[in-house]
């Protein structure tokens, strides 16, 4: 029980079994996990102001005594509960109101010492402050961690208040800071200038200087992308001692391929495809992701890459996060396999979920026996009883959609196979180079010759037949349309009209002239097929449509799409909707329809209109939500990331990037007795990159 980082937070005198279970459920199971819940602000304290001198409409803290308490109903409101306190300290005397909160009376009692954090405002002639913040001071550790500094301020776990919470994280420290275990290096950290752990830790939650909190927080940050970054580093080590297979990449097939195509590759095609023949041919591994904005043509890339890996006798598994998406690949490289002209027919499969177990049986036996060269699927490829007689690739489209562990149980069912990441979500390239330090990147950052971009216009609720008229002259010329929908039913609590409802009235309404398919995630996939299907040759004018669409189908003549209720839409995710227009030679449109956007959603909606390009929406993107929404916290195990930004700290990043280059150079299986405490960190906090990672 020596450890901090092992010991059961039960073990913390004020923490009993039920409180226990309270922070469990906040995912707070060790003293380890309180000392690492960090404050998400402060609030500045550090100036006691006495009431004599508070400023009209400044937000101030006081330290005062509660003289008198009232709680009434508002002779104004009815069923409005007043609560009004009146304090005093040496100097003066003020009124504090809070409203429709009956429960303070249990708190508030007559010659209660309390700190007071809040704006004052004039009140008729007196001053007043309404709704501040209260914190009882029960004794003078209280006092010390509440007002006259820095005060920490935590997202509290239900029931807790912040007072109980500060003097536990405070009690802990006490305690336990002294038996915290340095994890980083005494050289990583003189390098970089950095803190101790425990001091670290100490002026994260208590600071005694604003520069000391400042120094904290590098501090815990170096060491939130160090260790994200030791695995990463480590994978592309390890596969530099790897043996690979060396493709044969210059073949009738690939080449035939290519020369069949009705179109030219555009530059970055182009070289994207030279990186990844470099790649093939040489005796390591590949492990390449591949970028490209939605339309930009990575999918023909991949398949090039495909045929390369075929030609010389191996098998390929393309696996993507959709049926739809699946059966697009499918049925788009079929089309332009060239195995007629060269005189050796390709054989390609899909395997997906929906098949039934004697077709999947039929399909396992063909691949296991070699009878198949290229497979399609989804995560029915990761299933257990899949075998290859002899797979040389690996191609997975949107990765963000799979989690780490998925994505490297495909490839173990081959001899160190080469792996090809795909991924429509554009990513900074410094950015990404840091975040997926174990991949080369290749970047696609052109559109085909003769594709437009979408114009996008945004109307408020109440312009919304402006819309349905633009889609209508769209319909009227021949041409296709999108409604997409943000749920399926109708949801009350949002205020949102569901998809379902939507399509029967506007196929009674206002597209009555037209013929109308409604497709979602809830339909079965015979039903999904077959409503594609029609839309794909012309039998449906206009798709009502759920986010099922973000990522799949490629129809040239659907020119324009209304995005109902884009305010609650991701600004990636509108790019992505977008892109399933604009495939064809016309000029295309995306409509937003918004009711009430938020401030934050108005950032999203503005950039859509402003920007095209997927790397400038993806900027943005990180901008607005920040990085762990922006790439899944899951995927990415960015849910490590308590405290560190590696967009607003990419210099921290780099730094923490190089040192864990320089560290596993020399001792790549932190076996040094230096690096031993470093391993046990490494291992805890990523059990699953310990297991493919540091094992072996």
């Amino acid at each position: 029980m020596n450890n901090p980082e092992h010991t059961p937070i039960r073990y913390l005198k004020g923490i009993g079994p039920k409180r226990a279970g309270v922070f469990a459920g906040a995912g707070l199971n060790t003293i380890g996990d309180l000392l690492y819940y960090f404050p998400r602000r402060y609030e500045d304290r550090a100036n006691l102001v006495l009431i004599s001198r508070l400023k009209l409409g400044e937000i101030q803290t006081i330290r005062a005594k509660v003289l008198a308490f009232d709680q009434h109903n508002s002779w104004q409101r009815r069923g409005f509960n007043v609560t009004e306190v009146k304090v005093e300290d040496k100097t003066g005397r003020i009124s504090c109101v809070w409203f429709n909160q009956p429960y303070l009376k249990s708190y508030l009692k007559p010659q209660t010492e309390v700190i007071l954090y809040g704006k004052v405002e004039l009140y008729g002639k007196r001053l007043q402050m309404s709704n501040p913040e209260f914190e009882i001071i029960a004794d003078e550790t209280d006092a010390r961690i509440s007002c006259g500094c820095l005060v920490p301020v935590y997202s509290l776990p239900e029931s807790l208040s912040q007072r109980i919470l500060r003097r536990l994280i405070k009690k802990a420290l006490d305690e336990y800071l002294s038996k915290i275990k340095e994890c980083l290096p005494y050289d990583i950290r003189q390098r970089n200038n950095l803190l101790n752990l425990a001091k670290a830790l100490l002026n994260i939650h208590f600071p005694e200087s604003p520069d000391l909190q400042k120094e904290a927080h590098k501090r815990l940050s170096f060491e939130e992308f160090f260790l994200f970054q030791l695995p990463i580093v480590l994978r592309k080590l390890k596969r530099k001692n790897k043996q690979g297979i060396m493709h044969k990449v210059d073949g009738e097939l690939a080449s035939a391929f290519i020369s069949g195509l009705l179109f030219q590759l555009t530059q970055a095609q182009s070289k994207a495809l030279e990186e990844i023949k470099i790649d093939m041919a040489g005796p390591q591994p590949m492990q390449r992701l591949l970028q490209g904005d939605v339309g930009s043509g990575k999918t023909v890339v991949a398949a090039a890459a495909s045929l390369m890996a075929v030609q010389g006798g191996y098998q390929v598994a393309f696996m993507a996060p959709t049926e739809i998406l699946a059966r697009q690949h499918y049925e788009k490289i079929k089309s332009q396999e060239p195995g007629v002209k060269t005189g050796k027919p390709l054989s390609m499969e899909l395997l997906t979920s929906s098949l039934d177990k004697k077709e999947k049986a039929k399909i396992y036996q063909d691949i296991k026996e070699g009878k198949i060269d290229f497979i399609i699927g989804t995560h029915a490829l990761l299933e257990g009883s899949l075998q290859f007689r002899n797979l040389g690739l690996v191609v997975i489209d949107e990765q963000h959609k799979f989690g780490v562990a998925q994505r490297l149980l495909l490839p173990a069912k081959g001899a160190n196979p080469d792996v090809l990441i795909m991924t429509a979500t554009p990513i900074p390239r410094t950015l990404a180079i840091t975040l997926y330090g174990d991949l080369d990147v290749s970047i696609i950052n052109e559109l085909p010759p003769g594709r437009l971009p979408v114009k996008t216009l945004l109307f408020e609720q109440s312009r919304r037949a402006e819309a349905y008229n633009l889609a209508k002259q769209e319909l009227r010329l021949g041409r296709q349309a999108y409604i997409i929908y943000p749920v399926i039913e109708e949801s009350y609590a949002l205020d949102i009209a569901g998809a379902k409802k939507m399509f029967a009235e506007l196929k009674s309404g206002e597209f009555k002239d037209f013929k109308l398919g409604l497709i979602h995630g809830k339909l079965k996939q015979e039903e999904q097929d077959r409503v594609m299907l029609e839309f794909k040759t012309g039998k449906i004018d206009v798709l009502i449509s759920t986010t099922v669409l973000e990522v799949g189908i490629d129809i040239s003549n659907a020119t324009c799409m209304i995005i109902e209720h884009a305010e609650r839409f991701g600004l990636s995710q509108l790019h992505q909707l977008r892109g399933r227009v604009g495939r064809g030679s016309n000029e295309s449109v995306c409509l937003l329809v918004s009711d009430g956007p938020t401030a934050q959603s108005s950032g999203r909606l503005s950039a859509m209109i402003k920007y095209n390009d997927g790397f400038k929406i993806a900027e943005e993107d990180l901008k607005i939500r920040g990085p762990g929404e922006f790439f899944g916290r899951a995927q990415h195990g960015l849910s490590e990331l308590k405290i560190a930004n590696p967009l607003a700290q990419m210099q921290l990043l780099k730094r923490a990037r190089e040192e864990a280059v320089k560290l596993l150079n020399l001792d790549a299986r932190l076996e040094d007795r230096q690096h031993l405490l470093l391993k046990e960190k490494l291992a805890q906090r990523f059990p699953d990159y310990e297991k493919f990672m540091l094992a072996g």
